[in-house]
C-alpha cells in the first residue's frame, strides 16, 4: 500500500487514535494491547479488513433502518461501558444515611479517576447495570472470565472526610430474598435465636473460644437460610465489582487509630472536626401538640427518618445541633433530648460483635486501622475483628483448633495485611448502616468520589414539586 495515497485527513484521525490508544495502553499497563495498533492502522487506513461488512445493504445499497440502529445502540453501549469503567458512573443516594449532606434521591456523578480506575474484576457485564437485571431478576454479567484486583493512576488517593461511593463489604453472599439486614447479620440473628429455643443444641458442643462458637451460631443460622429457599430465594456469591454501591464519609485511614467517645470522633487520640451537616437522633416530647406535615418539611426531615418514639406526644427524629437549637426554643417543645445508646455491657450490639469488645454505636474504639504491610498480633480475643479481612478479602484458610490459629493449614499468633482498610460512616450517625455494624472496608472495594449532583428527586412529594431545582448541578463538599 502506497501512504503517500492516503489522504492527510486520514493520516491525522489515525495519528490522534493511535496517540489516544497508546496512552491508555501506558495508563492501563498492560503492553500487549499494543497488538491492536494493526486493528487501528486497518481501521483507518489500510482497510484491508471489511470492519463494517455487517451493515453494507446488498448490491452496496444502504443499510436498513434497523441495522443502523443496531449500530448506534451498539456504539452507545459500548461508550458507556467505557465512560463508567475509567471516568465516572451514575449513583442514587437511597437511604438517609448521609443527610444533610447528601440527600436521598440525590443523583451523582462519581469520579472513577479521583483515586484512579479500577479494572473490572468481571469484565464481561452490561452497563449502567449493577448486578442484576431489575426485569428478569437474572445476573447481568458473567462468572468467567475473572480479573485479578488492579487499579490505575488517579488524581489522588482517599482522603480522611472524603464522601466515597465503595462496594459493600459484606454484600459477598446475599440471599435473595433478604437482603437487609446483610447475610451475616441474618444468619448470626438467626443461629442465636436457634440457640435460645433450643439449648440443647450445644450438647456434645465443646467451644473453648468465642471464635468457635460464631462459627457454630452461624452454620446454624446457614442451615436455615439454605433449606427455606421459599423465604430467603437463592443464596448468591458477588464478586468485589459487583456488590450493591453503598456511599459514606471515610473517618479513619489505614494506620490511623479511630475513636469514638459520646458521638465525638478522635484520630490518634485527638478530637477532629465534626461534618458540618452532622445529625443525630433526638427525643422530642411536646406539650400535647401533634407536629403536622408542614414541621418536619421546613426541617428537611423525610418521611423515613421520623418516628413516634411512645406517648407525650413523643418523636425521635434526626436533627443537626443547630436545627435543634432552633426547635428547642419552640414553645410546645417540653423536652428535646439527644438519643444516648445503651450498652448491654455484652459488647455484642455492633462490630465485631465480641464480647472482648465492649463497644456501641457512640462509644467504639479504640480499633487501630489496618494497614498494608502492617502485622498484627492475633489471640484468640481478637480474631473477630480480624476473621473476615483473613478469609474474605484476602482469600485465606482460618481455622481454630486446641486455641492454635492455622492460616492456610499453618500455625501462626500473627498477620501481615495485604491490603489498605478504611473506616466509613454516615453522617446521620443514628440512622446509619456503615462500618459500626460490618466493619473495615478494604481497599479493592473502593469504587470513586461523588463530584456533582445532577439530579435530585424528593420521593416523599408528586412530580412536579419532587424536584429539588436548587440541588441541581451542586459540587459535592468534601470537609
Amino acid at each position: 500500500m502506497n501512504l503517500q495515497n492516503v489522504p492527510l485527513a486520514k493520516k491525522i484521525r489515525f495519528g490522534i487514535a493511535a496517540l489516544a490508544y497508546i496512552l491508555t495502553v501506558i495508563w492501563i499497563g498492560n503492553f500487549w494491547l499494543l497488538l491492536g495498533l494493526p486493528i487501528l492502522f486497518d481501521i483507518y487506513i489500510s482497510k484491508i479488513v471489511p470492519w463494517g461488512f455487517w451493515k453494507e445493504g446488498k448490491d452496496g445499497k444502504k443499510p436498513s433502518a434497523w441495522v443502523e440502529w443496531v449500530d448506534a445502540l451498539v456504539f452507545a453501549l459500548v461508550a458507556v461501558y467505557i465512560i463508567n469503567l475509567f471516568l465516572f458512573q451514575n449513583y442514587k443516594i437511597p437511604t438517609s444515611s448521609l443527610e444533610k449532606t447528601m440527600l436521598v434521591g440525590d443523583h451523582l456523578f462519581v469520579s472513577k479517576v479521583a483515586y484512579g480506575p479500577r479494572m473490572p474484576m468481571t469484565p464481561i457485564a452490561f452497563p449502567l447495570v449493577q448486578n442484576t437485571f431489575p426485569i428478569t431478576n437474572s445476573k447481568s454479567y458473567t462468572d468467567w472470565p475473572k480479573w485479578e484486583y488492579k487499579r490505575l493512576k488517579g488524581f489522588g488517593k482517599v482522603e480522611r472526610d472524603d464522601i466515597v461511593v465503595f462496594n459493600f463489604p459484606t454484600g459477598d453472599t446475599v440471599a435473595f430474598y433478604r437482603t437487609n439486614p446483610d447475610y451475616y447479620v441474618t444468619i448470626r440473628e438467626i443461629g442465636t435465636s436457634q440457640l435460645a429455643q433450643n439449648p440443647s443444641l450445644l450438647q456434645g458442643q465443646d467451644f473453648n473460644s468465642e471464635f468457635k462458637m460464631r462459627m457454630f451460631v452461624n452454620e446454624l443460622g446457614r442451615n436455615v437460610v439454605y433449606n427455606n429457599a421459599q423465604d430467603f430465594g437463592d443464596v448468591l456469591y458477588r464478586p468485589v465489582d459487583r456488590r450493591d454501591n453503598y456511599v459514606k464519609r471515610c473517618v479513619a485511614l489505614p494506620g490511623q487509630l479511630f475513636e469514638m467517645r459520646n458521638n465525638q470522633i478522635y484520630i490518634d487520640g485527638e478530637a477532629v472536626e465534626n461534618p458540618e451537616n452532622l445529625q443525630h437522633n433526638y427525643h422530642l416530647i411536646t406539650d400535647g401538640t401533634l407536629l403536622k406535615q408542614r414541621f418536619f418539611e421546613r426541617l428537611g426531615i423525610s418521611e423515613d427518618d421520623r418516628r413516634e418514639a411512645g406517648m407525650g406526644p413523643h418523636y425521635l427524629i434526626p436533627m443537626t445541633e443547630e436545627m435543634a437549637e432552633r426547635v428547642r426554643g419552640y414553645e410546645f417543645v417540653k423536652t428535646l433530648e439527644k438519643d444516648q445508646s445503651r450498652s448491654n455491657g455484652s459488647g455484642m450490639q455492633v462490630f465485631p460483635y465480641s464480647q472482648h469488645f465492649n463497644w456501641s454505636r457512640d462509644n467504639y474504639g479504640p480499633l487501630l486501622m489496618p494497614e498494608k504491610g502492617a502485622t498484627v498480633e492475633l489471640t484468640m480475643d481478637n480474631l473477630l475483628l480480624y476473621e473476615r479481612i483473613i478469609t474474605a478479602y484476602e482469600g485465606n484458610t482460618l481455622e481454630v483448633k486446641d486455641n492454635t490459629i492455622y492460616i492456610n493449614g499453618e500455625a501462626t499468633s500473627s498477620y501481615t495485611f495485604n491490603m489498605d482498610y478504611y473506616f466509613m460512616l454516615g453522617d446521620n450517625r443514628h440512622k446509619s448502616a456503615d462500618s459500626r455494624y460490618w466493619g473495615f472496608v478494604p481497599e479493592d472495594h473502593i469504587v470513586g468520589r461523588p463530584v456533582l449532583v445532577w439530579l435530585s428527586l424528593n420521593k416523599d412529594k408528586g412530580f412536579p414539586g419532587n424536584i429539588r431545582w436548587d440541588r441541581f448541578f451542586k459540587f459535592v463538599r468534601n470537609n
